[in-house]
């Protein structure tokens, strides 16, 4: 959640003290400028997708309202709808000249353009002909292309990923940052999308260089995933499943169900007994008895 956080807004250059965006994105503190307000919208709306998975709808009207909590805390007016005047896509180069990348759908065009795009995605979805993860891919680039928001889209888009990938069943982004690795390979993004965007509006566009980037980017969460598990399959695996999970949680408090759940094949018994172990190491403390109880993390 906090490389994710950070990684997706320092793409865009918005940018907090790494010990701020861990407070925020734990919610032990409240925004105090716009770049925080930014960061804390972008929290909500991960959350949202990581709690809730699959579940929510793929529909344009759900994207819009996501739209509408990455913002939430500026209070943009615009924020939860489409764009309703013309937008560019540019850069500005180290001697100042500005060059456009590309130039999205108009304002005017978007909402259909957004209605179809959801409409086309689930037929091809349904008719199982190309493999789900190209057709995520071109999602993605079709979003870009139309920037269906005044602000936001790549932040959205890099949501709507995490999203898309929870929907066709890979669940790799709930434990590895798609958006740092995105960040760590910012020109080599950039340089697909540019490349894969020539020609879009003339049905005329690549989608190779794109989906080929996107495809990496997975296979690189995957390896970094089994590198993180491989650690884990020798002896003392069991409390270190125990241990890993406490400590990669958001909040201070968590019960043993919670722990059970994290720890699939570990006996009540050897969860009770690495819980023993880390409050006698000072590490944790009870708060209670009984199966319902819960544990706070001291370190």
């Amino acid at each position: 959640m906090i490389q994710s956080t950070e990684a997706s807004n320092a793409i865009e250059n918005i940018h907090a003290p790494r010990a701020r965006i861990e407070a925020l994105v734990a919610e032990k503190t409240t925004p105090e400028n716009r770049s925080e307000q930014e960061i804390a919208g972008y929290r909500d709306v991960l959350a949202l997708i990581h709690s809730n998975r699959a579940e929510i709808p793929f529909e344009p009207r759900y994207v819009e309202q996501l739209h509408g909590t990455l913002h939430s805390y500026i209070g943009v007016r615009d924020a939860g709808h489409w764009k309703r005047i013309d937008n560019e896509v540019s850069e500005v180069h180290p001697d100042g000249t500005r060059v456009v990348r590309f130039t999205p759908v108009s304002a005017a065009l978007t909402p259909q353009a957004m209605q179809d795009l959801h409409k086309e995605l689930g037929r091809a979805l349904q008719a199982e002909t190309y493999p789900p993860l190209l057709l995520c891919a071109a999602y993605v680039l079709d979003f870009t292309v139309i920037h269906p928001f005044r602000d936001g889209n790549g932040r959205m888009s890099r949501l709507i990923t995490l999203w898309l990938l929870y929907i066709v069943g890979h669940d790799v982004g709930r434990y590895i940052s798609i958006e740092k690795l995105i960040d760590s390979s910012r020109e080599t993004y950039y340089e697909a999308l540019r490349r894969s965007t020539e020609g879009w509006h003339d049905s005329e566009h690549d989608l190779e260089p794109w989906t080929g980037y996107f495809l990496g980017i997975l296979v690189a969460a995957y390896k970094e995933f089994e590198s993180r598990t491989g650690m884990l399959g020798g002896r003392g695996s069991k409390k270190a499943l125990i241990v890993t999970f406490i400590d990669s949680l958001l909040t201070d408090e968590f019960t043993v169900s919670a722990v059970r759940e994290n720890a699939p094949g570990v006996s009540d018994a050897h969860i009770s007994k690495v819980l023993a172990e880390l409050k006698r190491a000072g590490i944790i403390e009870p708060l209670g008895t009984g199966r319902g109880a819960r544990w706070r993390k001291l370190m």
